[in-house]
């Protein structure tokens, strides 16, 4: 429903094939394929990852809002993932996480309940929570919703008689924080208030998530490790040669850019033919693949959820394959993102091939910067048939749009 057909091709780490598919095209303008996605502008790539091959596609279904899913071979096997990328300079950009409701702190529900309950354009789980079944929950960590801070950074065990999770939570987790104007910034918790919930940082709390340790500090790489050295408790048959961030899990991160302008939510699947990934691994690729500056481990496992409203529908739909169950985890806490579905495009284009092939398609200037027309090199003779079978290698071209002549050439490089 989210993505086009992904075509592989079996290229080295030098070669990229790009396809670009418009939506909202005149009558008589265009590709037949087209009219079964009307609302997309999808990028589907053949990419190089520091870790292994990728396959990915990219869909862009609301205003600031790339939608990635992809397959890596990782040290598991292969991992389904599943990225949004958040323009936080976009228009109608905004988010929400989960309030406060019931006795305790808030109201287990699932990312797609949530989602639906906010008319979000996109969720994902946040938070770590109790381990009970009780409906109502305490969430671990700092939370604000929309200015309301109602959970406190927390040591471990975050109070007597719950559960010790230092082998898994660092004591008084940092929290990453989305104020009312969408900045962004990790936040640490200033020890001189009692309550524990203030930051050290200049900042006002109101969109905020904690998880279990920052992952990713200033681009590099920070998995905490176990005492006497590091922070964790080597407990419940963890330890330094056994990591609980060594485990191959489903996952759910969230980071953002040294640029302070993409919020990065990142989901791994280990259910669905996916073999579940590191934290390490994750923390890898952010930073290699997504240029994450700074990144948290959110909750894991059967609550790795993302949640994402198709644009033209208006359905909702858990776009990941959940360890838990086909509905999802009802969790303590999730965090929505509201966008805005864009306004219908003049684009209209047509695959030429392959490598070496022409690419015709007419744009406004405001819409040639979302496309990605890269330079590559066939790998072997006949690859283009071999890569398009479809079309067969053959050029296929399209009218030109009576006010948008705008003629691109995807050339072989020399």
């Amino acid at each position: 429903m989210f993505a086009p057909e992904n075509r592989r091709v079996p290229f080295s780490k030098e070669h990229t094939v790009t396809t670009h598919l418009a939506h909202r095209c005149k009558k008589g303008v265009g590709m037949r394929a087209l009219r079964k996605l009307p609302w997309l502008l999808a990028v589907a790539t053949v990419l190089w990852s520091g870790l292994a091959p990728a396959s990915e596609v990219i869909t862009h279904p609301y205003r600031g809002v790339a939608y990635i899913t992809r397959t890596n071979t990782m040290s598991a096997g292969n991992v389904n993932m599943h990225i949004a990328l958040i323009d936080l300079t976009a228009p109608g950009i905004h988010f929400k996480v989960t309030g406060p409701s019931g006795a305790r702190e808030t109201t287990r529900q699932t990312t797609l309940g949530f989602l639906n309950q906010e008319n979000a354009q996109l969720a994902i789980n946040g938070h770590f929570f109790s381990t009970d079944s009780a409906a109502d929950t305490w969430l671990t960590g700092l939370a604000a919703s929309n200015g309301n801070v109602y959970s406190s950074f927390d040591p471990q065990p975050a109070a007597t008689g719950q559960p010790n999770q230092s082998y898994a939570i660092v004591q008084y987790a940092p929290a990453l924080n989305i104020d009312a104007a969408n900045h962004v910034e990790i936040v640490h918790r200033d020890a001189s208030y009692a309550d524990n919930k203030h930051v050290l940082e200049p900042v006002t709390l109101w969109n905020t998530v904690a998880g279990s340790a920052q992952i990713v500090t200033n681009g590099v790489k920070s998995i905490p490790t176990y005492a006497p050295s590091g922070p964790l408790s080597a407990i419940s048959g963890y330890s330094n040669g056994n990591s609980w961030y060594n485990q191959d899990k489903a996952r759910t991160s969230i980071g953002l850019t040294r640029d302070n302008n993409t919020l990065v939510l990142f989901t791994a699947d280990a259910a669905g033919g996916s073999a579940g990934i590191k934290v390490g691994e994750i923390a890898d690729l952010l930073i290699s693949d997504y240029q994450v500056y700074n990144a948290l481990n959110l909750d894991g496992g059967g609550s790795t959820t993302m949640a994402l409203r198709d644009p033209t529908t208006g359905i909702g739909i858990i776009v990941n394959v959940s360890a838990d169950n086909p509905a999802g985890r009802a969790v303590g806490g999730n965090l929505a993102v509201f966008a805005e579905v864009p306004e219908p495009s003049t684009v209209c284009l047509v695959l030429a091939g392959a490598c070496g092939a022409v690419v015709f398609y007419h744009a406004p200037e405001a819409d040639r910067q979302a496309f990605r027309i890269q330079q590559c090199t066939p790998s072997r003779k006949g690859q283009q048939r071999d890569a398009f079978p479809a079309l067969g290698g053959r050029e296929r071209r399209v009218r030109p749009h009576p006010t948008h002549r705008t003629l691109l050439r995807l050339s072989t490089a020399p």
